[in-house]
């Protein structure tokens, strides 16, 4: 999450001071991303430091302004014209404690992927929720209609990302299902020069490799990440 480009963008529109800047961070991403003020000052004096801001004296509460220099505009002018790298993807901590629970001792992998698949769904519906009042508001020009809009897709990324976690899900556990239906018993050594066998995966049933369990479509997928706080 670039802190930086963020506070650079809304400087852009005028010169702000701190806590400012924190508000209208948190207004337009509906608080998914918490700041703090010293977060915010400490991006300010890196800004500062490297020629992108420039402190433009105060406001009638004594509140030191930051404004946007060229070097700064420029800069935001790269970041929004620049793809997202995904070359380097951040951790993703479900997808390391998957990875970690295949084969760990006294681990119901399969639990695990049923405990996280209820905070999915119950992440969505929370999602949904906030994304109706997230409609009305803009529908009804009741709201700023542009910290909203904002808002709005924020909320449908969440929402795209946890019916994409809620498939992937699904697909972990018929994955293990399916390995564990021909893997040799524990044990049994190799198959072959160089070759493992496939332990059997606690939790996992040696049945057929249809179905998931408790599963859930699509449409209704939940990511693991908390729920942000309703505008």
């Amino acid at each position: 999450m670039s802190i930086r480009h963020g506070l650079l963008a809304l400087i852009e529109r005028g010169p702000r001071y701190g806590s400012q800047l924190r508000t209208e961070f948190e207004s337009r991403t509906g608080s998914t991303w918490p700041l703090n003020v010293g977060q915010v000052y400490t991006t300010l004096n890196r800004l500062e430091r490297d020629g992108m801001v420039t402190q433009g004296g105060e406001d009638a509460a004594g509140h030191t302004l930051y404004a946007i220099t060229d070097s700064g505009r420029a800069e935001l002018r790269t970041w929004f014209e620049k793809p997202v790298d995904r070359t380097s993807p951040a951790r993703d901590e479900l997808a390391i404690k998957l990875a970690m629970a295949v084969g760990a001792p006294g681990v119901d992998i399969r639990a695990v992927i049923q405990s996280q698949r209820r905070h999915t769904v119950k992440a969505m519906q929370d999602y949904t929720r906030l994304k109706a009042q997230a409609l009305l508001a803009v529908e009804s020009g009741e709201a700023r209609e542009r910290d909203d809009v904002a808002w709005l897709l924020v909320l449908e990324q969440l929402i795209f990302q946890t019916e994409a976690e809620a498939r992937w899900l699904d697909h972990c556990e018929s994955r293990l299902i399916r390995l564990s239906a021909t893997a040799p018993t524990a044990g049994t050594g190799t198959t072959g020069a160089g070759t493992s066998t496939i332990p059997t995966v606690p939790g996992t049933s040696t049945g057929p490799a249809d179905p998931i369990g408790p599963g859930v479509p699509a449409s209704q997928g939940t990511p693991a990440t908390g729920t942000p706080g309703a505008r």
